[in-house]
């Protein structure tokens, strides 16, 4: 995985978006951990990030001749994600369901347990709260991006983050007590 910050992965957006090849393999690498987070929490369904991960590269790529870096090209792409979650979400609403087995995975990487727990922690919150929550505190972006990412004013963002981080503790709370998580 390639770290950058806003800056960099914008310039990376910007060569891709002029035919440079490897300026839009590093633009994946650069965003691909934060988009496939950021996929998870809002589809609720860590099995479906992959394909949400693809389809909104696939969008992306074919727009990256279009942008115009207004924004960090980051919240671009996360403005890209939500929609393509969306557009899943009301496709899912249209379709009958199929019931899917668990999964396991064979192997388990050191943390895995302590992700999953704090990940369904956040899982409990409410749509908005959770993605205002996931977007400045997982993946960094100021109040100004997440709110462009949300399509809200930055006020609203900082109360969904205000309420999110109360049920987070009320939630950490109650598990202290012994009461139920959920």
């Amino acid at each position: 995985m390639l770290r950058c910050d806003d800056a960099d992965i914008t310039a990376l957006a910007l060569r891709a978006g002029a035919g440079e090849r490897t300026a839009a393999e590093d633009f994946v690498r650069a965003t691909q951990a934060d988009v496939w987070r950021f996929v998870a929490h809002l589809a609720a369904d860590v099995r479906l990030a992959d394909d949400l991960t693809q389809e909104t590269y696939l969008r992306a790529l074919a727009s990256l001749s279009r942008f115009e870096a207004r924004s960090p090209a980051r919240t671009w792409l996360l403005t890209i994600a939500r929609r393509v979650v969306a557009d899943h979400i009301r496709s899912v609403r249209i379709r009958p369901r199929l019931h899917r087995s668990a999964e396991v995975p064979e192997q388990v990487e050191p943390g895995f347990a302590d992700r999953v727990v704090l990940d369904d922690v956040i899982g409990t919150l409410d749509p908005e709260r959770r993605t205002a929550f996931v977007l400045t505190q997982q993946l960094g972006l100021s109040y100004v991006d997440a709110a462009e990412v949300c399509g809200c004013p930055v006020g609203t963002i900082r109360s969904r983050l205000a309420r999110a981080r109360e049920d987070l503790v009320a939630l950490l709370a109650d598990d202290r007590s012994g009461r139920r998580i959920s």
